[in-house]
């Protein structure tokens, strides 16, 4: 059957460029914000359930991790039905297990909608990567997923930013009726801005194509990245709700969500690293990246506020350079070496919150038994396995996208 030829990437000043990098920033900021709503609510969750530390941490775990198991599904299957109705669906299921999280009776029920939150949101992120490769001029890829990447950013600042001062209103469920809200307004920007799609080609999954994800070094070393960058930045800041909220600090909650502010850096630090990477390479950016990040944990280690705070700015920045240059990466690498780029998309965001449910979760223990220090040392542990594994793609055939 005769298919039209491909149409031309858009370029940044096109309009339609313009309403794709609109419905994108959007669609991420909904992402990360609904994703991450219950992270500066622990303390919260903790009194209202009468649950441990280390337990409410699942209220963050348990939608990372439907959304990991998801995107195993979503990306083979946006392959066959397309990417754009997936996007808008997810986003606005998504947001509507947000508002039913509100009104949970029970903690388990909050763990249940939690994890059908994460799955329902799993269409968004298999896909946002592939579509742009798809969609946008190739020489303005890596500056388009900054942009995306700069959405989560922001959605991850304003998440957890809105949800504890709404916590200090009107306790937990207000705070997640109000994200809800933000996720129903971000679902109807994409719905109305966000381009149909006019490259995309059915692929139907074969096993040989899935096989080859699992064979590229180079795109095992970027799930690695994803599993263990991710890991560590969540471990940090589940940790770090909880070392504002106690001795000898005794932040509120809304209090301790001003820290997320530092997201806003997170957002400079994607969109920076995107322009970077199509200047020098992704494999020189990449390491910097994880580098910055190790400087951030040392400096959370001191005592005074304002050095906490500047250690959680500096590695937000250091963490987003590299997620927004690796997820970018991943696309483009699988598409060089012929493999299904939702495929591998859906392959690194899997370990991408796959490592945000395990180490993240893991920082509830390790605060526990050596308070920051402990947290500090997972992180630090984490981010030196991700600098390693920037270093080995180094080694990876160049000429498979740099």
């Amino acid at each position: 059957m005769h298919q039209s030829a491909l149409q031309p990437g858009y370029l940044p000043g096109d309009p339609q460029y313009r309403r794709l990098s609109i419905a994108l920033f959007a669609a991420g900021l909904a992402t990360f914000a609904l994703l991450y709503s219950t992270q500066p609510l622990l303390p919260e969750l903790v009194d209202a359930f009468h649950v441990s530390p280390s337990q409410s941490a699942f209220s963050v775990s348990f939608a990372t991790f439907g959304l990991g198991l998801a995107l195993l599904v979503a990306g083979p299957a946006s392959e066959v039905i397309g990417r754009t109705n997936l996007m808008r669906w997810s986003v606005a299921a998504t947001s509507v297990f947000a508002l039913l999280s509100a009104f949970a009776p029970t903690w388990h029920a909050l763990l249940a909608l939690r994890g059908l939150q994460g799955v329902a949101m799993a269409g968004l992120p298999a896909v946002a990567m592939a579509y742009l490769r798809e969609e946008v001029h190739q020489h303005s890829h890596a500056r388009a997923s900054g942009l995306y990447i700069a959405g989560t950013a922001v959605g991850g600042m304003a998440g957890r930013l809105v949800a504890g001062g709404l916590a200090d209103v009107g306790g937990w469920r207000f705070a997640t009726g109000g994200i809800a809200a933000v996720g129903i307004v971000c679902a109807a920007v994409v719905w109305l801005l966000l381009p149909a799609s006019r490259n995309f080609r059915p692929s139907p999954s074969r096993p040989s194509h899935l096989l080859h994800v699992f064979r590229d070094p180079a795109l095992l070393a970027l799930y690695g990245i994803a599993a263990t960058a991710v890991g560590a930045f969540v471990a940090i800041y589940n940790g770090a709700v909880f070392r504002l909220s106690g001795d000898p600090y005794h932040l509120s909650a809304g209090a301790a969500g001003l820290v997320f502010c530092v997201y806003l850096l997170g957002s400079v630090g994607s969109a920076t690293a995107g322009t970077l990477a199509d200047r020098y390479g992704r494999r020189a950016v990449v390491p910097v990246g994880c580098l910055i990040t190790l400087a951030g944990v040392a400096i959370t280690l001191a005592a005074p506020l304002p050095l906490i705070v500047l250690g959680l700015a500096v590695m937000t920045a250091g963490f987003f350079a590299v997620h927004g240059v690796a997820s970018g990466w991943v696309p483009a690498r699988a598409h060089a070496s012929g493999v299904g780029t939702g495929q591998a998309s859906s392959m690194y965001l899997f370990s991408f919150y796959l490592g945000s449910s395990v180490f993240g979760g893991l920082a509830g223990t390790a605060w526990s038994h050596g308070g920051w220090t402990g947290v500090a040392l997972e992180a630090g542990v984490l981010f030196v396995v991700s600098l390693i594994l920037s270093l080995l793609l180094k080694q990876t055939n160049a000429r498979l996208a740099r």
